[in-house]
């Protein structure tokens, strides 16, 4: 197995946790189909990340970005939904180029804690306390999706909305193990404040990727 260093990071590999063909499980575009990548490494290790075998960049293997490419195109929906980890370790411009070559519609998911590469249809920030976003990054932002797991996160999500664009949508979406406590308290806060809105972790209650 070859592995991998962030810091040594050639654009025309990546360090694929998993790849799969599923439907978007949250946030404004959830039911779209698209192809998932996910790439390993992180630099923020949230403690109730549900992907924490993501992390460690080294455990998972080299993988050419063309063969990445390649398979994007083998699948019906074209779209892919780029995630981790931390996908803004790597220099994605190679990836993105390539598959806007070939019309495929490019969606980020990132902590915006480093800086964007690549070239973007959609960009959804989801800020953590413990590595916070650029304010750079977060004013590029199509969709800020807020973790919600206790009630000090409301504020956290409101000092993040103060720096994206006017077009960008707000969302709160309930941190999976205390969704039972926290979601009657987010759908009272959206009353309250309508310029956010609900995500849902659709995904884990259909049972898909």
């Amino acid at each position: 197995m070859i592995t991998s260093s962030v810091a040594n990071h050639s654009p025309h590999l990546l360090p694929v946790m998993e790849e799969f063909y599923s439907l978007q499980g949250e946030g404004m575009h959830t039911g779209k189909p698209a192809y998932f990548l996910r790439i390993g490494g992180c630099n923020v290790n949230c403690h109730f990340c549900d992907v924490k075998e993501s992390w460690n960049a080294n455990k998972h293997t080299l993988t050419p970005v063309d063969e990445i490419i390649q398979r994007v195109l083998a699948n019906p929906a074209k779209a892919i939904v780029v995630t981790g980890g931390e996908p803004m370790l790597y220099n994605l411009n190679y990836l993105c180029e390539n598959l806007k070559n070939n019309n495929i519609q490019l969606f980020l998911e990132t902590s915006g804690s480093q800086p964007v590469s690549g070239y973007w249809d959609w960009i959804c920030v989801s800020p953590k306390r413990n590595h916070p976003p650029q304010p750079n990054v977060l004013t590029q932002a199509n969709e800020l999706k807020v973790v919600i797991q206790n009630e000090q996160d409301f504020a956290w999500a409101e000092e993040n909305a103060k720096f994206v664009n006017s077009n960008c949508q707000l969302l709160l979406q309930p941190e999976w193990d205390s969704r039972k406590i926290m979601n009657p308290k987010i759908v009272n806060y959206i009353l309250k404040n309508p310029k956010w809105r609900m995500s849902l972790q659709s995904h884990k209650y259909l049972g898909i990727p």
